[in-house]
């Protein structure tokens, strides 16, 4: 148990160096009180034994290297949003318009894969919405009827690797999907690690959804690194428990989860993904990707900040690659070369093939 030290009162001025410095470090904007983040500030100083603000500013001044410090203090400042399948419009554009454009464009490339970035991906759920909207996209290009070759396979050194994955039209070999997840805060990153969620999490997916992406376990995995052979044990559980309420409950209806506390994502799934820390205002190259996601991300940055971060996402696009942004969200940088397109009334927006040279591809 921490020793409570005695804080003074932050003063006015020293809330506004707070302000300025994590502004200046993250590209984020606080847009709580002053009641509010001294309060707040008052909680971390005396988890941290720290005697005064004074002492806190001093170590965020010199922080340029150790970024441990603003994350920890970030760490319940920022208002999180988070939810499976939250931007529908964008995962429909993906599913069903995005990812068979992309997969004709690659199928000449049998050595191309399908890179995507989700930036500020909070817990964890919005990626695993992309990866599930990748997959069902995926599968429904080898559904009966569709046009496919049929020799496709999904795959990524250990992705989806059982008869339902799914199969690219047009790919002509297997195509390996790499989708990254990154956040700010790594407590947001442990969580999305797990890869485990309420059932009430879930609420509003379709029961073939969760069946087939996810598995019941008995209780919630607390620890960061959680014991395999329980993992596997609970999810070998959760899915004798699924195969019998599906046979169960088809009659009347029940849904193949009814009685879970929590979910585990499927290894076939998690596989796709990588979740990794990562200031956007500072952030370290990662490669080139197809899609990049950045939703409800802008808001938080000053206008200065703003039109940064999407220089480097326009950067940080492949030729041809798609950036999806929040419906209220606009694009800040008019000299960036992007093309708006729309999809059953979602806007997103496309890097050209041939992009001005100033910004790279």
């Amino acid at each position: 148990m921490p020793k409570l030290i005695a804080t003074s009162p932050l003063l006015d001025h020293e809330l506004s160096e707070l302000r300025l410095l994590i502004e200046r470090q993250t590209g984020i904007i606080l847009d709580c009180p002053n009641s509010a983040l001294a309060a707040h500030v008052n909680e971390y100083l005396e988890s941290q034994e720290l005697a005064s603000a004074s002492t806190l500013l001093e170590r965020l001044r010199t922080s340029d290297q150790d970024f441990a410090t603003f994350s920890s203090l970030l760490d319940g400042l920022i208002n999180t949003k988070s939810g499976f399948f939250r931007h529908h419009g964008a995962l429909n554009a993906l599913s069903k318009q995005v990812v068979p454009q992309l997969c004709t464009r690659k199928s000449s490339d049998a050595i191309s894969p399908l890179r995507i970035w989700d930036a500020g991906c909070a817990t964890g759920e919005e990626t695993y919405s992309i990866a599930i909207a990748v997959c069902d996209a995926l599968s429904q290009a080898n559904a009966p009827g569709s046009n496919t070759n049929g020799k496709s396979s999904l795959r990524n050194n250990g992705g989806i690797a059982d008869s339902a994955s799914a199969i690219a039209a047009g790919c002509g070999s297997a195509l390996s999907v790499h989708i990254v997840g990154s956040d700010l805060l790594p407590r947001n990153i442990e969580i999305a690690d797990r890869g485990v969620y309420p059932q009430s999490a879930l609420n509003g997916l379709p029961p073939a959804t969760i069946r087939n992406y996810f598995s019941r376990i008995s209780s919630p995995i607390n620890s960061a690194e959680p014991n395999p052979s329980e993992v596997a044990d609970d999810a070998e559980r959760g899915e004798n428990q699924n195969r019998r309420s599906s046979r169960n409950g088809a009659s009347n209806g029940a849904s193949p989860v009814a009685n879970s506390a929590h979910l585990l994502v499927k290894p076939r799934l998690r596989s796709l993904v990588t979740f990794n820390c990562m200031n956007l205002a500072r952030p370290g190259y990662i490669g080139r990707f197809d899609c990049i996601f950045c939703m409800d991300v802008l808001p938080h940055f000053s206008r200065a900040q703003r039109i940064a971060l999407v220089e480097r996402l326009h950067l940080y696009l492949e030729p041809g690659g798609y950036l999806f942004l929040s419906q209220t969200e606009k694009l800040l940088a008019p000299n960036l070369n992007f093309r708006s397109e729309t999809f059953d009334g979602y806007t997103y927006h496309r890097k050209p093939m041939a992009a001005s040279a100033a910004y790279g591809r």
